[in-house]
């Protein structure tokens, strides 16, 4: 290799880093509402019933439900961005048929129902759901309810309120202890 070609190299190198660095930035610094706003898959009024069914499924006691760790943004995100396009439509088909068999039941939809009819009509959907995946083929979708289910307990478990305020959580955990002694009544480690 020649100098002039070596110049040539390095040019092309430092000019490809250049260039690279500006299109990081300028898609790592686009504010997270911009990016948020552009790309939800449900809708606020979807969004807000979530968190409610959320909230049915983990509600607050001593420690937070699901409604604090925007359980609905959260089911945003994962059905948009980690499902495929079938079980997208299937959950997105699920939340209706959840409204309307909710308005059949209570005469009502299910934001408008109280706390004791929205845990009665899910503990239906439960066992309801429980029956479908105890005859399901491994071809066949999960059901819709199932799906709300699995993303409410992930979401919220996972998320910083769940996981300092329902589980023990350590910031900075130290050696790693596989016999540690557990009484009834104490929470499960986050860490």
């Amino acid at each position: 290799m020649d100098r002039r070609e070596a110049i040539t190299k390095v040019g092309w190198l430092l000019g490809g880093t250049i260039v690279g660095a500006n299109l990081f930035l300028d898609i790592a610094c686009t504010p997270a509402a911009e990016k948020s706003a552009a790309k939800t898959f449900f809708n606020a009024d979807q969004i807000a019933l979530l968190d409610e069914m959320g909230e049915t499924i983990l509600p607050a006691t001593s420690t937070p439900g699901a409604k604090a760790s925007k359980i609905g943004e959260f089911m945003d995100i994962m059905v948009r961005d980690c499902y495929t396009k079938a079980d997208q439509k299937i959950f997105k088909d699920g939340l209706v048929k959840l409204e309307d068999e909710c308005k059949k039941e209570h005469g009502k939809s299910f934001m408008d129902s109280s706390a004791a009819e929205r845990t009665a009509f899910f503990i239906k959907k439960d066992a309801e759901q429980k029956e479908y995946m105890k005859t399901k083929k491994p071809e066949d979708p999960s059901h819709h309810f199932r799906m709300i289910k699995e993303l409410t307990l992930l979401g919220f478990f996972t998320s910083e309120v769940g996981a300092t305020k329902a589980l023990r959580y350590v910031s900075i955990p130290g050696k790693y202890d596989g016999n540690v002694p557990y009484k009834k009544g104490d929470k499960a480690w986050a860490t």
